[in-house]
Protein backbone atom coordinates (compact mmCIF):
# COMPACT_ATOMS: atom_id res chain seq x y z
CA UNK A 1 0.00 0.00 0.00
CA UNK A 2 1.59 3.11 -1.08
CA UNK A 3 2.29 5.56 2.09
CA UNK A 4 -0.05 8.93 1.99
CA UNK A 5 1.94 12.01 0.80
CA UNK A 6 2.41 15.26 2.34
CA UNK A 7 -0.49 16.90 -0.01
CA UNK A 8 -2.72 14.10 0.52
CA UNK A 9 -2.60 14.43 3.79
CA UNK A 10 -3.61 18.19 3.43
CA UNK A 11 -5.72 17.73 1.02
CA UNK A 12 -7.76 15.74 3.23
CA UNK A 13 -7.60 17.79 6.12
CA UNK A 14 -9.03 20.76 3.98
CA UNK A 15 -12.63 19.55 4.41
CA UNK A 16 -12.49 20.84 7.22
CA UNK A 17 -9.02 22.98 7.79
CA UNK A 18 -7.02 24.70 5.69
CA UNK A 19 -3.46 25.12 5.77
CA UNK A 20 -1.97 28.25 7.33
CA UNK A 21 1.59 29.80 6.92
CA UNK A 22 3.00 32.49 8.63
CA UNK A 23 5.00 34.82 6.71
CA UNK A 24 6.92 35.97 10.25
CA UNK A 25 8.30 32.27 10.82
CA UNK A 26 7.36 30.34 8.00
CA UNK A 27 5.67 28.15 10.27
CA UNK A 28 3.05 25.95 9.09
CA UNK A 29 -0.83 25.21 10.84
CA UNK A 30 -3.89 23.46 10.33
CA UNK A 31 -6.51 25.82 10.92
CA UNK A 32 -10.25 25.32 11.24
CA UNK A 33 -12.64 28.26 11.28
CA UNK A 34 -15.27 28.69 14.01
CA UNK A 35 -18.89 28.10 13.86
CA UNK A 36 -21.21 30.76 15.43
CA UNK A 37 -25.20 30.35 15.81
CA UNK A 38 -27.49 31.96 14.06
CA UNK A 39 -30.17 33.02 15.38
CA UNK A 40 -32.44 30.47 13.37
CA UNK A 41 -30.33 27.75 15.59
CA UNK A 42 -28.18 26.79 12.41
CA UNK A 43 -24.25 27.46 12.80
CA UNK A 44 -22.88 29.38 10.53
CA UNK A 45 -18.70 28.94 9.66
CA UNK A 46 -17.01 31.83 7.50
CA UNK A 47 -15.66 30.43 4.51
CA UNK A 48 -12.02 30.73 4.60
CA UNK A 49 -9.85 31.10 1.22
CA UNK A 50 -7.15 28.57 0.89
CA UNK A 51 -5.69 30.69 -1.81
CA UNK A 52 -5.26 33.92 -0.24
CA UNK A 53 -1.66 34.33 2.35
CA UNK A 54 -2.97 35.33 5.82
CA UNK A 55 -2.11 38.42 7.18
CA UNK A 56 -0.77 39.85 10.55
CA UNK A 57 -2.63 41.99 12.43
CA UNK A 58 -1.30 44.99 13.21
CA UNK A 59 -3.62 47.17 14.57
CA UNK A 60 -7.05 46.86 15.20
CA UNK A 61 -10.64 48.30 13.95
CA UNK A 62 -14.06 47.55 14.03
CA UNK A 63 -14.77 46.82 10.08
CA UNK A 64 -11.64 44.35 10.11
CA UNK A 65 -12.23 42.55 13.28
CA UNK A 66 -15.63 41.51 11.64
CA UNK A 67 -17.02 40.10 8.62
CA UNK A 68 -20.44 39.56 7.12
CA UNK A 69 -21.27 36.13 6.49
CA UNK A 70 -25.11 34.53 5.57
CA UNK A 71 -26.40 31.50 7.13
CA UNK A 72 -26.69 28.67 4.73
CA UNK A 73 -29.97 27.49 5.92
CA UNK A 74 -32.08 30.63 6.59
CA UNK A 75 -30.10 33.45 4.27
CA UNK A 76 -30.08 35.32 7.14
CA UNK A 77 -26.32 37.73 6.81
CA UNK A 78 -25.00 38.53 10.07
CA UNK A 79 -21.03 39.95 11.20
CA UNK A 80 -19.43 37.72 13.03
CA UNK A 81 -15.65 37.59 14.21
CA UNK A 82 -13.00 37.28 11.71
CA UNK A 83 -11.47 34.38 11.83
CA UNK A 84 -7.63 34.60 13.13
CA UNK A 85 -5.04 32.45 14.04
CA UNK A 86 -2.39 33.27 16.99
CA UNK A 87 1.24 31.60 15.90
CA UNK A 88 3.89 30.70 18.46
CA UNK A 89 6.35 32.93 17.30
CA UNK A 90 3.82 36.07 18.29
CA UNK A 91 2.15 36.93 15.10
CA UNK A 92 -1.65 37.01 15.30
CA UNK A 93 -2.60 35.91 11.64
CA UNK A 94 -5.77 37.06 10.38
CA UNK A 95 -6.92 34.31 8.04
CA UNK A 96 -8.63 35.32 4.37
CA UNK A 97 -12.54 34.64 4.08
CA UNK A 98 -13.58 33.56 0.79
CA UNK A 99 -16.66 34.86 -0.84
CA UNK A 100 -17.83 37.76 1.45
CA UNK A 101 -16.53 41.40 1.80
CA UNK A 102 -16.56 43.57 4.84
CA UNK A 103 -19.07 46.32 4.68
CA UNK A 104 -18.49 49.53 6.44
CA UNK A 105 -20.80 50.85 8.41
CA UNK A 106 -22.60 52.98 6.67
CA UNK A 107 -22.93 50.64 3.69
CA UNK A 108 -25.98 48.58 6.02
CA UNK A 109 -29.26 48.83 4.28
CA UNK A 110 -31.35 50.11 7.23
CA UNK A 111 -33.71 48.22 8.62
CA UNK A 112 -33.08 45.05 7.63
CA UNK A 113 -29.47 44.28 9.22
CA UNK A 114 -27.90 43.34 6.21
CA UNK A 115 -24.73 44.92 3.99
CA UNK A 116 -25.77 47.23 0.51
CA UNK A 117 -23.09 45.20 -1.20
CA UNK A 118 -24.97 41.79 -0.86
CA UNK A 119 -27.41 40.81 -3.37
CA UNK A 120 -30.58 40.30 -2.09
CA UNK A 121 -33.43 39.30 -4.51
CA UNK A 122 -36.19 41.48 -3.66
CA UNK A 123 -39.36 40.50 -1.73
CA UNK A 124 -42.23 39.71 -4.44
CA UNK A 125 -45.53 42.26 -4.01
CA UNK A 126 -48.10 40.43 -2.34
CA UNK A 127 -51.62 41.43 -4.52
CA UNK A 128 -53.97 43.75 -2.46
CA UNK A 129 -56.38 41.99 -0.79
CA UNK A 130 -60.03 42.83 -0.68
CA UNK A 131 -62.25 41.30 1.92
CA UNK A 132 -65.08 39.39 0.98
CA UNK A 133 -68.62 41.01 2.30
CA UNK A 134 -69.75 39.45 5.07
CA UNK A 135 -73.10 36.56 4.31
CA UNK A 136 -76.56 37.78 4.26
CA UNK A 137 -78.28 37.74 7.71
CA UNK A 138 -74.55 38.20 9.62
CA UNK A 139 -72.87 40.93 11.11
CA UNK A 140 -69.75 42.38 9.96
CA UNK A 141 -66.83 41.71 11.75
CA UNK A 142 -66.33 44.88 13.89
CA UNK A 143 -64.59 45.34 17.18
CA UNK A 144 -67.36 44.86 19.56
CA UNK A 145 -68.66 41.91 17.55
CA UNK A 146 -69.73 39.13 19.56
CA UNK A 147 -68.66 36.40 16.94
CA UNK A 148 -65.08 37.44 17.86
CA UNK A 149 -64.32 37.25 21.00
CA UNK A 150 -62.17 40.45 22.48
CA UNK A 151 -59.72 38.23 24.24
CA UNK A 152 -58.72 36.26 21.69
CA UNK A 153 -54.93 38.15 19.98
CA UNK A 154 -54.98 38.73 16.18
CA UNK A 155 -52.82 36.95 14.16
CA UNK A 156 -48.84 37.78 14.71
CA UNK A 157 -49.61 39.98 17.71
CA UNK A 158 -47.95 37.45 20.19
CA UNK A 159 -44.42 37.63 20.61
CA UNK A 160 -42.62 34.99 19.32
CA UNK A 161 -40.05 32.53 21.51
CA UNK A 162 -36.65 32.94 21.55
CA UNK A 163 -34.31 29.90 20.63
CA UNK A 164 -32.25 28.79 22.86
CA UNK A 165 -28.96 31.30 23.08
CA UNK A 166 -25.85 29.93 21.56
CA UNK A 167 -22.87 30.72 23.97
CA UNK A 168 -19.55 31.02 23.22
CA UNK A 169 -16.68 30.08 25.35
CA UNK A 170 -14.86 33.53 26.58
CA UNK A 171 -11.05 32.72 26.89
CA UNK A 172 -10.02 36.31 25.87
CA UNK A 173 -11.23 40.02 26.54
CA UNK A 174 -12.31 39.70 22.59
CA UNK A 175 -14.69 36.42 23.49
CA UNK A 176 -16.36 38.57 26.38
CA UNK A 177 -17.48 41.51 23.82
CA UNK A 178 -18.33 38.97 21.02
CA UNK A 179 -20.53 37.12 23.95
CA UNK A 180 -22.21 40.24 24.56
CA UNK A 181 -22.41 41.60 20.87
CA UNK A 182 -24.51 37.98 20.11
CA UNK A 183 -26.36 38.03 23.24
CA UNK A 184 -27.79 41.43 22.33
CA UNK A 185 -28.87 40.54 18.91
CA UNK A 186 -30.77 37.30 20.80
CA UNK A 187 -32.25 39.83 22.82
CA UNK A 188 -33.47 41.32 19.94
CA UNK A 189 -30.80 44.40 18.71
CA UNK A 190 -29.99 44.94 15.38
CA UNK A 191 -27.16 46.90 13.33
CA UNK A 192 -24.47 46.02 16.70
CA UNK A 193 -21.31 48.44 16.42
CA UNK A 194 -18.57 49.69 18.08
CA UNK A 195 -20.30 52.72 20.48
CA UNK A 196 -18.74 56.00 18.94
CA UNK A 197 -17.93 57.66 22.62
CA UNK A 198 -15.40 55.57 24.49
CA UNK A 199 -15.95 54.20 28.06
CA UNK A 200 -13.59 54.96 30.90
CA UNK A 201 -13.04 51.13 30.90
CA UNK A 202 -14.18 48.41 28.80
CA UNK A 203 -15.54 48.61 25.65
CA UNK A 204 -18.49 49.89 24.59
CA UNK A 205 -21.22 48.67 22.05
CA UNK A 206 -24.34 50.60 20.17
CA UNK A 207 -26.90 49.28 18.79
CA UNK A 208 -30.89 50.88 18.04
CA UNK A 209 -32.02 51.71 21.01
CA UNK A 210 -29.51 50.44 23.19
CA UNK A 211 -25.85 50.98 24.75
CA UNK A 212 -24.05 48.42 26.22
CA UNK A 213 -20.66 48.56 28.37
CA UNK A 214 -18.50 45.26 28.47
CA UNK A 215 -15.86 45.07 31.37
CA UNK A 216 -13.45 42.15 30.70
CA UNK A 217 -11.18 43.04 33.33
CA UNK A 218 -11.12 40.91 36.29
CA UNK A 219 -11.92 44.00 38.76
CA UNK A 220 -15.80 44.47 40.02
CA UNK A 221 -17.17 47.44 37.82
CA UNK A 222 -17.52 50.31 40.09
CA UNK A 223 -20.18 53.06 40.81
CA UNK A 224 -18.44 55.67 38.63
CA UNK A 225 -18.40 52.85 35.43
CA UNK A 226 -22.29 52.67 36.09
CA UNK A 227 -22.91 56.19 36.63
CA UNK A 228 -20.39 56.83 32.83
CA UNK A 229 -22.86 54.55 31.28
CA UNK A 230 -25.77 56.07 32.46
CA UNK A 231 -24.73 59.84 31.70
CA UNK A 232 -23.60 58.45 28.08
CA UNK A 233 -26.85 57.14 27.47
CA UNK A 234 -28.80 60.12 28.71
CA UNK A 235 -27.14 62.23 26.31
CA UNK A 236 -27.93 60.00 23.27
CA UNK A 237 -31.36 59.67 24.99
CA UNK A 238 -30.83 55.83 24.52
CA UNK A 239 -31.27 52.49 27.25
CA UNK A 240 -28.20 50.98 28.32
CA UNK A 241 -27.19 47.76 29.90
CA UNK A 242 -23.68 46.56 31.36
CA UNK A 243 -21.64 43.36 31.16
CA UNK A 244 -19.10 43.04 33.45
CA UNK A 245 -16.63 39.13 33.69
CA UNK A 246 -16.01 40.16 37.51
CA UNK A 247 -19.55 41.19 38.56
CA UNK A 248 -19.92 44.87 41.02
CA UNK A 249 -19.18 46.53 43.50
CA UNK A 250 -21.86 47.20 46.02
CA UNK A 251 -22.17 50.72 45.55
CA UNK A 252 -22.29 50.39 41.81
CA UNK A 253 -25.10 47.92 42.30
CA UNK A 254 -27.39 50.12 44.28
CA UNK A 255 -26.72 52.81 42.15
CA UNK A 256 -27.81 50.47 38.92
CA UNK A 257 -31.05 49.24 40.63
CA UNK A 258 -31.73 52.91 41.09
CA UNK A 259 -30.83 54.61 37.66
CA UNK A 260 -32.89 51.21 36.24
CA UNK A 261 -29.49 49.82 34.29
CA UNK A 262 -29.74 45.99 33.71
CA UNK A 263 -26.81 44.43 35.52
CA UNK A 264 -25.06 40.93 33.78
CA UNK A 265 -22.30 38.88 35.00
CA UNK A 266 -20.33 37.02 32.10
CA UNK A 267 -19.59 33.63 33.44
CA UNK A 268 -16.60 31.54 31.26
CA UNK A 269 -19.29 29.49 29.19
CA UNK A 270 -20.28 33.12 27.94
CA UNK A 271 -23.51 33.04 28.90
CA UNK A 272 -24.38 36.70 30.63
CA UNK A 273 -26.04 35.89 33.90
CA UNK A 274 -28.83 38.76 34.98
CA UNK A 275 -28.02 40.12 38.54
CA UNK A 276 -30.64 42.63 39.54
CA UNK A 277 -34.57 42.82 38.74
CA UNK A 278 -33.56 44.80 35.36
CA UNK A 279 -31.82 42.96 33.62
CA UNK A 280 -34.46 40.00 34.62
CA UNK A 281 -36.97 42.25 32.66
CA UNK A 282 -34.49 42.83 29.62
CA UNK A 283 -34.33 38.87 29.15
CA UNK A 284 -38.15 38.37 29.67
CA UNK A 285 -39.23 40.98 27.17
CA UNK A 286 -36.10 41.38 24.87
CA UNK A 287 -35.89 44.45 22.61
Amino acid sequence: MDTLSRRDVLEWAMAESVPVRCPACRREHLFAAPSYPCVCGAPVTPPLDRLADPAPVTHRTWDEDWVTVPCDTCGRADQWPHPELGCPCGVMLRIPVRGVRRPLRAEVVPGTGAPADLETDPEPEAAPHTPEPPPPGTAATTPGNPLIPDHLPLPRTTPTPRPVFQPVTIRTARDAVTAAALYLRWLGYRDIRRADQRPPSGIGLAARGMLAQVDPTVRPATLRDVECLWLTAMSESTGCVYFSLAGYADDARRRADALGIPLFVLDLTGTPQPTNTHADELLATGA
